[in-house]
């Protein structure tokens, strides 16, 4: 699959669509793996603390060449990887409303984060075999206060500065409201995320440029029709986020979005999808990692 490089300067169309939540369960991981095997994904961003990552990362190693694998950093579902007594004292992650309320407050262990953040890279290097493509969060929590700064700190120490890339969750307000939708989750997002994309880029780290994809996640939606509306008001970097898979019973137990993950592969899998995307003038890519190689991307 081509990448958002040099190669595809002045062609705005491509975009990157990005599965997240591998590792969630095992159905999850069925359905994204069946997704990039039929070509309908070019990116993927992994939960290293669940228990379908072992297995999952070595399943995904034979895409290296084909999509983008990353990871969805996790502070808000199910247990750490390491022990968090005044992040996690129950042994459980934290709601993500508590947890954006003690960011913007700047009240976070820093301490307990910067390791767990650092445990869930080694994970997914242990098991992938080779570090992450990207970087994004569940739940967009690497662009909340104190936890984006102690990410990028972090992949500095690695040396990953120029080697890969991050989810910026914002777009432009005009753009999301041309797109309609989920327009309070959107607008929200982006307020939180302000000076990510400044600050990552500062730092040596591409992002992507326009951004979409927020779901009420109510399986009685046309997605086909949501799936079309975040196709308008592209950025020149474009992402889009997606949640399929298939519902079982680790699934249900972990997360309240269930039903609608089978509708979005069902989607993703039929003719459908890539009737929307040739009405769109759309095309899907990898992310390039390089600031002089992405940036080409949205040059006229």
């Amino acid at each position: 699959m081509e990448k958002l490089d040099e190669r595809a300067s002045g062609r705005s169309a491509a975009i990157s669509l990005c599965a997240d939540d591998f590792g969630l369960s095992a159905g999850v991981n069925r359905g994204v793996i069946e997704a990039l095997e039929a070509g309908r994904l070019s990116a993927t961003s992994a939960m290293t603390t669940r228990a379908g990552w072992r297995s999952g990362g070595r399943a995904l190693r034979r895409f290296k060449a084909r999509a983008d694998v990353g990871l969805h950093l996790n502070l808000t579902l199910g247990a750490p990887l390491t022990t968090m007594p005044a992040f996690a004292p129950s042994g459980h992650l934290p709601q993500i409303g508590a947890l954006a309320r003690a960011a913007r407050r700047g009240d976070l262990p820093e301490r307990e984060i910067r390791r767990e953040i650092a445990r869930q890279l080694d994970a997914f290097c242990d098991h992938y075999d080779a570090a992450p493509d990207f970087v994004d969060g569940h739940q967009h929590v690497q662009i909340l206060p104190q936890i984006r700064v102690w990410l990028l700190d972090e992949l500095d120490r690695r040396g990953l500065a120029g080697r890969l890339w991050l989810r910026d969750s914002a777009d432009r307000p005009s753009r999301i409201l041309r797109r309609g939708g989920e327009l309070k989750k959107a607008l929200g997002i982006a307020w939180l995320a302000a000076g990510f994309s400044r600050e990552a880029r500062r730092r040596g780290y591409v992002t992507n440029e326009g951004f979409s994809g927020f779901s009420r996640f109510d399986p009685c939606c046309d997605y086909a029709a949501d799936f079309a509306a975040y196709l308008r008001a592209r950025g020149p970097r474009h992402l889009v986020m997606c949640h399929p898979g298939y519902c079982d019973e680790e699934l249900v137990l972990a997360d309240p979005v269930t039903l609608t993950r089978e509708r979005e592969l069902s989607f993703l899998l039929s003719p459908a999808f890539g009737d929307i995307l040739k009405r769109a003038g759309a095309r899907l890519a990898r992310m390039a990692p390089a600031p002089d190689l992405a940036l080409s991307a949205s040059r006229p």
